[in-house]
């Protein structure tokens, strides 16, 4: 009777034992407008036999939230998921115009035009050329290193997306206010890195103890053209 109440009581011991609480990042971000000199707009030039083509939605107002990642880089970052992707080609776009993949991961690049495309990058990160196929066929790439992969097509010009490619699970992006956060980290040192479209990297560093909240705010200089004189 002895051994079985010295048992019954370990068991209650441990069911009280509190659960070791989850270290957080929690950050807002603001966008700021800088300004910046005026573009030169180049003359574009089409291939022979190849029809320039004008998207509806070019003056459509940009939401600079959709222009954001979030990641953590850290030496206690787990092991990554490999993740299969797809950017479409559809109507002449990519679509999405950004994709945030983990390193390792694959990506689809089908053809939903009924003509050919030829998708390609020149960015140090990754370095492709798919060279031209059909409608309703797709062709894949896998992304072994952390960066900024733009991607275009040869045949169309006005054409471009973005893949980036994070260094580990630990990325996010922020609501339509700007927050963002990350729970279940393990107590320790973290880089903060925004990644903004345009305007380009930002980092902190935050150290987080046992059980506590890292709370963090930065700003994104988003630059807008001078005004004509």
């Amino acid at each position: 009777m002895r051994l079985i109440a010295l048992m019954i009581g370990g068991l209650m011991a441990a069911t009280m034992v509190p659960a070791a609480a989850a270290q957080e990042v929690q950050g807002q971000l603001a966008i700021t407008r800088t300004l910046t000199k005026k573009r030169v707009v180049l003359p574009t030039y089409t291939l022979r036999g190849v029809s320039p083509h004008k998207h509806d939605a070019e003056s459509s107002t940009i939401n600079e939230w959709e222009r954001v990642v979030v990641y953590l880089e850290s030496d206690k970052a787990p092991a990554f998921t490999k993740l299969t992707a797809t950017l479409n080609q559809t109507g002449q776009r990519f679509d999405p115009e950004l994709l945030v993949i983990p390193v390792g991961s694959t990506v689809s690049f089908p053809n939903f035009d009924p003509i050919f495309h030829n998708v390609f990058s020149l960015s140090k990160a990754r370095q492709f050329d798919l060279g031209n196929y059909p409608s309703g066929k797709t062709r894949t790439v896998t992304f072994d290193k952390p960066g900024v992969v733009q991607v275009f097509c040869h045949l169309h010009p006005d054409m471009n997306a973005t893949i980036l490619v994070v260094p580990n699970a630990w990325y996010t992006r922020p609501d339509e206010h700007g927050a963002f956060g990350f729970s279940g980290l393990p107590s320790g040192s973290y880089e903060v890195v925004v990644w903004h479209k345009s305007a380009g990297v930002f980092k902190q560093r935050v150290q987080i103890s046992q059980g506590s909240t890292a709370k963090i705010s930065m700003e994104i200089p988003v630059g807008v053209d001078e005004p004509a004189p």
